[in-house]
């Protein structure tokens, strides 16, 4: 369980394709802080879980079916990525309950670069539509961001100063592929509404 709260921003060090798997080293600083084999965390949104580590990397592996459903198959030598380590049950929840599970990815369609940030304008599946409200909760590339506005196929994001300067939001460009998990409470009443 994460919270969207973006701890650290690593560099991707190297991929290593492996069979329909991929191991990604990551470059970071405050993650490996308290870093174990086994533990989780968050990358661009995607709960990865640690095989090795020293004192500059982490690595993790994506198999087949993260690398269909998000932008990690995108990822380069270089790449910026977001990072955030579990939630501990004592923490406060900043952002909102994110699981790391992400449901599907998104085009950016425009970005208005404004005095006081960024307004973000993100394309995304329909069928994902009903999960999202005016300010409610998204996340973005392991962001926890309030949605701002919503249309039937497209969603807008007001981005603050802070969030560009602490995470890679501040790299991306119009097209680029981003990595949607939609808020969590969202979907359990609409399964329990489905499914009474």
């Amino acid at each position: 369980m994460f919270t969207g709260l973006i701890e650290d921003v690593g560099t991707v060090s190297s991929i290593t394709p492996r069979g329909d798997a991929v191991d990604f080293v990551i470059e970071a600083s405050t993650v490996l802080d308290d870093i174990s084999v086994d533990a989780s965390i968050a990358t661009n949104g995607v709960c990865l879980t640690v095989t090795r580590f020293d004192a500059r990397h982490f690595s993790v592996t994506a198999v087949a079916e993260t690398l269909r459903k998000t932008s990690l198959g995108h990822l380069r030598p270089g790449s910026l990525v977001n990072l955030e380590r579990a939630v501990r049950l004592s923490d406060r929840l900043g952002g909102h309950l994110v699981q790391g599970h992400v449901d599907t990815t998104g085009s950016i369609k425009r970005i208005d670069h404004l005095s006081t940030g960024w307004e973000m304008y993100i394309a995304f599946p329909p069928a994902y539509r009903k999960w999202l409200i005016p300010v409610g909760s998204v996340c973005v590339d392991g962001i926890s961001l309030t949605v701002a506005d919503v249309a039937d196929e497209m969603f807008k994001v007001a981005i603050i100063p802070h969030t560009l300067d602490n995470t890679s939001l501040r790299t991306r460009s119009e097209g680029d592929i981003v990595n949607l998990e939609f808020d969590m409470i969202a979907k359990y009443i609409d399964n329990l509404i489905k499914h009474p």
